[in-house]
């Protein structure tokens, strides 16, 4: 009997492809693996096949035995099935109709001045400390936040606070930790909730609370899912985008050459990393063949986006950070009915964060050998712990 492949996969160092994931991809595009708590899972790895299964009805995130369901670690948030099974996809349209005009063009447009604005007040602290600094601290942690708390009404000065509880729900080895993180944020949101009843702002809580047929506990569930995917997966992406670019100098140079290039970047950063292994947690709702392949009702799939992102048949010499390379087939965001609602508010961060960073530091570059940054390991998220810089 083979041995099955055990998740997560081993990496060498924070930009490296893990040499056991690689090993499967260059082997097809589905794998029969082992999860960090021991469960049996498909890996789905090849762009078609992640790309096709992202839209694919015939999984979910629910499952008819939740308790005895495969699960890919111990948060309470992630690591097992979400939702009612028979109502799953009502429900999930429900939430994206009721969120979705939050993000709107016309929202997010009215929004931009402001992260510009955000942005230049972080740099300008970040210039007046001098170097050595941390970016990670500086700027990657501070500016999501800023800009979640603004748009959904959350005050910033509960910031320690509410990211405390928000990596103790995404902790993926301690279940009770995560099950009381999850409890703390939706009790913070139930109290946002009734203040906005009383004082109603212009932001998502309160515009939310104003909506017919939304419940105090529905209108909390939604700001504080908004809450933890505004701000923990914004993080990840800054960082992890500089540790891209400024390991690559000679692709930090052509950004410094030519900020007209930030938008290609942004996409090349949002493509470049994720490449340990693991992806997105679906269940199959049904029999279904994937590349060959039968799966079972109920089996979970865990969709790589990450080594889709990595496939050489879409992105060629995919491990090359390239700056100019053509944008927009990166399945980040994911695809269809579940593409992220958050993507466009992601992007414009991004945009802002490297355009004034390439403009304003153009001598940018690390502190520290590479091989010397500590990834986490213990939340959902992963990122960085810290990224020294100098200019």
């Amino acid at each position: 009997m083979d041995v099955l492949a055990e998740l997560p996969f081993e990496q060498t160092g924070p930009l490296a492809s893990a040499p056991r994931l690689r090993e499967l991809c260059a082997q097809g595009a589905i794998h029969r693996v082992r999860t960090a708590v021991g469960d049996e899972a498909w890996l789905v790895t090849g762009h078609a096949q992640v790309r096709a299964l992202l839209d694919d009805d015939r999984l979910g995130r629910a499952h008819r035995a939740p308790d005895t369901a495969a699960r890919t670690g111990k948060s309470a948030l992630f690591g097992g099935p979400q939702g009612n099974f028979d109502t799953e996809h009502a429900d999930h349209a429900r939430m994206r109709a009721l969120l979705q005009p939050h993000f709107s063009p016309k929202h997010l447009r009215g929004l931009r001045p402001r992260v510009e604005e955000l942005t230049t007040r972080l740099l300008d602290g970040l210039a007046e400390q001098g170097p050595p600094a941390d970016l990670h601290a500086a700027l990657a942690v501070p500016l999501p936040i800023l800009v979640i708390c603004e748009l959904l009404g959350v005050p910033y000065e509960d910031r320690d606070q509410f990211r405390a509880w928000t990596a103790d729900a995404a902790n993926i080895h301690d279940r009770a930790r995560s099950e009381r993180g999850l409890g703390e944020l939706f009790g913070y949101g139930r109290e946002l909730v009734a203040r906005k009843r009383n004082e109603p702002g212009d932001d998502v809580i309160s515009r939310l609370c104003a909506t017919d047929g939304v419940s105090d506990d529905e209108a909390a569930m939604l700001s504080m899912a908004l809450l933890f995917a505004g701000h923990e997966t914004t993080v990840v992406q800054i960082g992890l985008g500089a540790l891209h670019l400024l390991a690559n100098p000679e692709q930090w140079r052509k950004l410094v050459a030519d900020p007209g290039l930030v938008t290609n970047a942004v996409e090349e950063m949002l493509r470049a990393p994720g490449k340990g292994g693991g992806g997105i947690p679906r269940y199959a709702r049904t029999d279904l063949d994937i590349d060959g392949h039968t799966v079972r009702a109920g089996d979970l799939v865990l969709l790589d986006n990450g080594a889709a992102n990595h496939d050489p048949a879409v992105f060629p010499d995919p491990d090359r950070v390239d700056i100019t390379r053509a944008a927009g087939a990166h399945l980040s965001f994911g695809r269809g009915a579940r593409y992220c609602i958050g993507a466009p508010l992601a992007r414009l961060e991004l945009h802002a964060v490297f355009t004034q960073l390439a403009t304003r530091f153009p001598g940018l570059r690390l502190a520290v050998d590479v091989e010397e940054l500590r990834m986490r390991h213990d939340v959902l998220t992963g990122g960085l712990v810290e990224l020294p810089v100098r200019w």
